[in-house]
């Protein structure tokens, strides 16, 4: 199933880097989904190419029963986001990673910030895969809503921050 999303920023791509980079900003997003931010690595300097580990303990209250039935009452949420270094022009590129423990179900994507002077556009695109036998695809396709609005969240929950 593929994930689809993009959203202006009213702030420039600097500012949105670093709030991602933010553990502050990664425990907020985190308790918005009441969950529990378990992990957060920043390697390298975010001035450049870093990565960006995010690992988070999530209800599954919300997640449809068919999935439930494999996950229980929580699950495990690990992230990778491999950033770019800015080009001339601000912008910054990333591969995504999200993987689900204890459940085959995946996300692979990208994500991108294009700087447009005071504001960015903050674009997401990936793809929710599941390797289970004759239900994986109905297995990804039940966990692509949830996904995608946790992508959604985080891009709008940037802006929020930043206007603070």
């Amino acid at each position: 199933m593929a994930l689809n999303a993009s959203t202006q920023i009213a702030h420039p791509a600097d500012q949105v880097i670093a709030t991602l980079a933010d553990r502050g900003f990664a425990e907020h997003l985190t308790s918005l989904a009441n969950g529990t931010l378990q992990d957060f690595t920043v390697s390298g300097d975010t001035a450049g190419a870093f990565t960006l580990t995010t690992v988070r303990a999530m209800p599954t209250d919300r997640v449809p029963d068919i999935a439930r039935k494999f996950v229980g009452a929580s699950i495990q949420v690990t992230q990778v986001e491999q950033w770019s270094a800015p080009d001339a022009a601000g912008n910054r590129s990333a591969t995504v990673k999200i993987d689900v423990a204890g459940v085959p179900v995946s996300v692979s994507g990208s994500e991108k910030l294009t700087a447009q002077g005071e504001t960015t556009e903050f674009a997401i695109e990936g793809k929710v895969s599941s390797s289970i036998p004759f239900i994986g695809g109905k297995l990804a396709s039940a966990a692509e809503p949830y996904l995608g609005k946790a992508l959604n969240l985080q891009a709008s929950q940037v802006n929020a921050w930043l206007s603070k």
